[in-house]
């Protein structure tokens, strides 16, 4: 049986993501530093283990993947999903806010990376690191996010270049505007409303669409598919700039 890490895996994407996996008959180490909400997730799960860590930690980074191969054995697959969204003027991101942003969505991600390597190595294993659209087109308040999701997926092709020869498989996700509890409790209408009118099909995506895009990366069925960054953005990096009132 195979076995993927995700992190960020309590809830939304993550969760998905855990899902998708377990219904192509995966196993998978679950990772999140909320450990009430991860153990409620994986209480309900078979062939699942919680581990409530932090993947800005380095030494808790190094736990991860020993409990995961004292559980399972192997490391077929990792999902970087962990993240932190911290939105804010650029004034108003002080060294302590970036940092923060930082550690997680940048750093983690290389820890956690860099950590099964070694493991992955064993497997011809995949990497999908879930970036953003912000890493691809700017938008406001977003210096912090933005910047560290660009860098993901900079990150994705070194690792792609660099570990290719292992037969590690690197890409990244970036996804779009999607319907997450988090997502409708703090979107307004109008906001929802602008989002929809600059999306080319016209809705938020699923958390569900992410996953399936995250499992199909880290299976055989994406071979030969390497250092590449998939926008699941209903098509909003395609508009570019343009007005939406121009399209009708």
């Amino acid at each position: 049986m195979k076995t993927a890490i995700v992190t960020g895996a309590a809830r939304g994407i993550g969760l998905a993501t855990t899902d998708a996996f377990l219904a192509d008959g995966w196993s998978v180490a679950m990772v999140d530093w909320d450990g009430d909400e991860l153990a409620k997730a994986a209480a309900s799960r078979d062939n699942t283990i919680a581990l409530a860590h932090d993947i800005s930690n380095p030494q808790q980074v190094d736990a991860t993947i020993r409990e995961t191969l004292a559980a399972f054995g192997q490391i077929d697959a990792l999902v970087n999903n962990a993240g932190i969204a911290d939105f804010g003027p650029i004034e108003d991101t002080d060294f302590e806010r970036w940092r923060r942003v930082m550690s997680v969505n940048l750093d983690g991600t290389f820890l956690m990376s860099q950590a099964a390597t070694a493991a992955l190595k064993d497997t011809s294993g995949a990497i999908v690191n879930i970036a953003s659209i912000s890493g691809l087109r700017a938008s406001t308040l977003r210096v912090a996010y933005g910047t560290s999701k660009a860098a993901v997926i900079a990150l994705t092709q070194q690792q792609a270049v660099e570990l290719g020869e292992y037969g590690i498989r690197c890409n990244a996700v970036a996804p779009g505007p999607v319907r997450t509890k988090l997502a409708m409790a703090v979107h307004t209408p109008d906001i929802i409303a602008a989002y929809h009118n600059a999306l080319p099909l016209n809705r938020y995506g699923t958390e569900a669409e992410l996953a399936g895009t995250v499992v199909f990366l880290c299976s055989d069925k994406a071979s030969y598919i390497t250092g590449q960054c998939l926008a699941v953005d209903g098509g909003f990096e395609a508009t570019g700039i343009g007005l939406p009132a121009l399209r009708s």
